[in-house]
C-alpha cells in the first residue's frame, strides 16, 4: 500500500484536496479527527491534558474546551509544545492503527491529512508527501473573508506554522492553490492518477 501524507499550512486547501480524493474512492484520514478522538470525555488523553493545563480547559459538559485551549497555545509557544508532548504519541498510535486496518483491507493507496506533518517530523512515516500551498496573501484572505477570523488572529495562526518554502523543498509533490477550486480539483485529480499508477505498478 502507498501511504500518502497530505499537508499544507492553514487555509492552503489541503482539506479540499482530501475531499476531492475521498470522493474518488481513496481512504483519507483527517488527523484532526484523531486529535478529537484522543481527548474524548473519559479518555486518558483528556485526563493528561487536564493534568497539564488544569480544569480551565475542560468544559462543563466534560469535553475539551477547544476555544480556550487554542487561545492558550497560540499565545504561549511552550504551552503548545507541552500540549504536543501529551497528544502526539496518542494520535500516532491511533494513526498506526488506522493504517494497519487499511493495509489489511488490501487498499492500494491511502492518504492521511496531517497539518503539522513537517513540524512534528513525520515525513518519514509516509511513502509520498504532498504539500498543498498558497501564497501568504491568499491564505490570509481566506482566513479573514471565508472563516471570519480577525486579521491579527489569522496572522498569529499563520506565524505559528512552518515556513512554506522549506516545506516545498521537502515535499515529493506540490499543488499550488492560488486559483479557483476547479483549478485545484484538476491538479488534485491529475496527481491522484499519477499516484494510483505508482500503486498499481
Amino acid at each position: 500500500m502507498i501511504h500518502v501524507g497530505l499537508t499544507g499550512n492553514v487555509a492552503s486547501g489541503k482539506s479540499a484536496v482530501g475531499r476531492i480524493w475521498a470522493a474518488r474512492g481513496i481512504p483519507v484520514l483527517d488527523a484532526d479527527l484523531l486529535a478529537r478522538e484522543a481527548v474524548q470525555p473519559g479518555s486518558p488523553g483528556l485526563a493528561a491534558v487536564r493534568e497539564a493545563f488544569g480544569e480551565e480547559v475542560v468544559a462543563e459538559d466534560g469535553t475539551l474546551d477547544r476555544a480556550r485551549m487554542r487561545e492558550i497555545v497560540f499565545r504561549d509557544p511552550e504551552a503548545r509544545r507541552r500540549l504536543e508532548r501529551v497528544l502526539h504519541p496518542l494520535i500516532a498510535s491511533l494513526h498506526r492503527r488506522w493504517i494497519a486496518e487499511r493495509a489489511n483491507e488490501g487498499t492500494p493507496l491511502a492518504a492521511s491529512e496531517v497539518p503539522l506533518l513537517f513540524e512534528t517530523g513525520l515525513e518519514d512515516e509516509f511513502d509520498v508527501v504532498v504539500l498543498v500551498d498558497a501564497s501568504e496573501a491568499e491564505r490570509l484572505r481566506r482566513l479573514v473573508e471565508e472563516r471570519g477570523l480577525a486579521p491579527a488572529e489569522a496572522r498569529s495562526i499563520m506565524a505559528s506554522q512552518g515556513d512554506p518554502a522549506v516545506k516545498r523543498s521537502k515535499a515529493d509533490h506540490v499543488l499550488d492553490n492560488d486559483g479557483s477550486l476547479a483549478e485545484l480539483e484538476a491538479k488534485a485529480i491529475a496527481l491522484l492518477d499519477h499516484l494510483r499508477g505508482g500503486a498499481s505498478a
